[in-house]
């Protein structure tokens, strides 16, 4: 077993409740708008913000799918109505699709990010980026279907 030393971002999913677990979303758009609701909830972007994740990602196509089944919504230009800089994680049971006929560009884990200060966000992506390259919590965190799964996964493989 791996472990990432120090890396408590799940728990900062949970405690922020940063956290949503839908069965499907009925495309990409609805999945991205779904992605933003716990960062809209608590004031961290306002209501604008995913229809801009959307815009960019019809721009510029789904640069967002980072591998296969991981998305990492966000803004390409300056994003407006951002407060706060932090991640929001959503899994869907059923994944989406970013590029019909091609299964290498489906997402079921997103990883949504908002950016106001970009050396916390540097340091975000940094950790996101860290856990992510754990093979066995990419695994466990397509089988989680709460918040203590999360918890659990947190402990097992990251603390």
């Amino acid at each position: 077993m791996i472990r990432v030393g120090g890396n408590g971002l799940l728990r900062e999913f949970v405690e922020k409740n940063h956290v949503k677990f839908a069965e499907s979303a009925k495309d990409w758009k609805d999945a991205i708008r779904m992605s933003c609701e716990t960062l809209e909830a608590d004031g961290t972007v306002e209501e604008n913000y995913k229809e801009e994740i959307i815009a960019c990602v019809e721009k510029y196509g789904p640069y967002i799918v980072i591998a296969p089944n991981i998305a990492m919504p966000h803004s390409q230009e300056g994003a407006h109505g951002v407060h706060k800089t932090e991640i929001a994680f959503m899994k869907l049971q059923k994944p989406v699709s970013f590029e019909p006929g091609n299964p290498e560009m489906d997402a079921q884990l997103f990883f949504t990010l908002a950016s106001c200060n970009p050396d916390q966000h540097l340091d975000n992506m940094s950790r996101l980026s860290e856990m992510l390259c754990n093979e066995q919590v990419v695994e466990e965190l397509a089988k989680a279907e709460t918040m203590p799964d999360l918890l659990k996964i947190q402990e097992q493989y990251l603390d």
